[in-house]
């Protein structure tokens, strides 16, 4: 009879009953163990997420380890565990590093389709609350951005001094994307404005003023969270304290900018011409002084006439070399006039002429004058009034000791200051040293 044919022995039978029964214990038991390790696991960790499931099958059952292979078991899924939350955390930082898809379409939106100087009324207004539209949407997307990305992954409490610093570095750079983000809204928006239309209407104006009022409240929100979070850390690291001050004082000064522009926009179109200056209370003076001079000598012996705003508002005149002596009486002797007190006399050097410098008082009228009278440098010579004026005798000796000038008719004409044998006059722009040892 052939194998095939042949019918198992009742020890066959037997053998192969054991040998299924077997198998069924083992399967059995292999399926205790991997509920067990599965139990045991969820108890080593049980403030992570699931973990997912293992498909290979352990190598012993948990009940059958050491101790010491408990542990490395242990830390062997807490290690799979903070891998998958860095996993996690990466994989989020990359999709926050990518440019949002609506921005970029907002962008290519936002391009005008035909030149503003080509567009009617109607479509500038669009035009202008489209721009609008867009900045305070980017404005939107950039805070959210920011708040979702500085979301913090544990309470700063618990955190490591490297994990603090890092988080500080991150509010640093979290507070100045804000603060360029809004600057580029703004910018976006007000070029989006004067695009448009360059002379905005009442309307136009208003929403321009709503829009920086808007602004200023944005960034003061802002500036408060940014202090906010500068805050947060209770080490007080001066570093980023003062980082996020310069942070907010940025922002208040972008502000303040903001608000300033607002304001010239909805203000006055040019700002009203300045008064013109009213007269000097001395004018009537000097008017007095040129109409009673004029009279007597001619208008051609004043050669200018002002009020010296630089020497509280004394009328001056400047009169006729030629004609000086004469004038001078008559400025000492005019019943209208009376200037009998001479108060100052000096020369100047102009470099291309001298002048004498005379200043006058009148008791009787309570009234000054000032008068000037050239001479060149070459033959410098001006008339004394030391015989109408007793007090011009040294003042004349020295301007003539220190500028050169000569003054024809002064009775005792000499050097004051200086020995009688120097040489040159010390006052002149164009005095050398004689005596490089003196």
């Amino acid at each position: 009879m052939s194998d095939e044919k042949r019918k198992p022995t009742p020890e066959e039978k037997a053998a192969a009953a054991a040998e299924a029964r077997a198998k069924a214990e083992a399967l059995r038991k292999l399926r205790e163990q991997e509920a067990q390790a599965s139990q045991e696991t969820n108890q080593v960790e049980p403030s992570q997420e699931p973990q997912e499931e293992v498909s290979a099958p352990v190598a012993k059952p948990v009940s059958e380890m050491t101790p010491e292979e408990k542990a490395a078991a242990k830390k062997a899924a807490a290690a799979e565990a903070i891998a998958k939350v860095k996993a996690a955390k990466e994989a989020k930082e990359a999709a926050e590093a990518e440019p949002p898809v609506a921005e970029q379409q907002s962008e290519a939106v936002a391009t005008p389709a035909k030149p503003v100087s080509e567009m009617t009324p109607e479509e500038k207004a669009a035009a202008k609350k489209a721009a609008a539209a867009e900045a305070i949407a980017k404005a939107k997307a950039a805070k959210e951005q920011a708040e979702a990305a500085s979301t913090p992954v544990k309470p700063v409490s618990e955190m490591t001094p490297e994990e603090k610093a890092a988080a500080k570095k991150a509010a640093a750079a979290e507070a100045l994307a804000k603060a360029k983000a809004a600057k580029e809204a703004k910018e976006a928006a007000e070029n989006g404005a004067d695009t448009a239309d360059t002379a905005p209407d009442a309307d136009a104006k208003a929403k321009a003023a709503a829009a920086a009022k808007a602004k200023a409240a944005a960034a003061a929100a802002a500036k408060a969270k940014a202090a906010r979070e500068a805050g947060g850390d209770e080490s007080g690291d001066d570093d980023a304290k003062a980082k996020a001050a310069a942070a907010a004082k940025a922002k208040a000064a972008a502000a303040a900018a903001a608000k300033a522009k607002a304001a010239q926009v909805t203000g006055d179109e040019a700002p009203a011409e300045e008064a013109p200056k009213a007269p000097s209370k001395n004018q009537p003076y000097l008017d007095k002084y040129v109409s009673r001079i004029s009279e007597a000598f001619g208008q051609e012996v004043i050669e200018a006439s002002y009020i010296n705003e630089m020497a509280k508002e004394v009328p001056t005149l400047t009169i006729q070399n030629e004609r000086w002596h004469q004038v001078a009486q008559f400025l000492r002797d005019d019943e209208q006039l009376s200037f009998e007190y001479l108060s100052d006399l000096h020369g100047v050097d102009y470099d291309d002429r001298l002048e004498v410098y005379y200043h006058f008082y009148s008791y009787k009228n309570r009234q000054s004058l000032a008068v000037k009278v050239k001479t060149s440098r070459e033959e410098s010579k001006v008339a004394s009034v030391m015989d109408l004026w007793h007090g011009a005798n040294w003042n004349e000796r020295e301007t003539f000791d220190l500028l050169g000038i000569h003054f024809p008719g002064h009775k005792d004409l000499r050097r004051i200051l200086l020995p009688d044998d120097w040489v040159g006059y010390p006052l002149r722009k164009d005095y050398v040293q004689y005596d490089e040892e003196v």
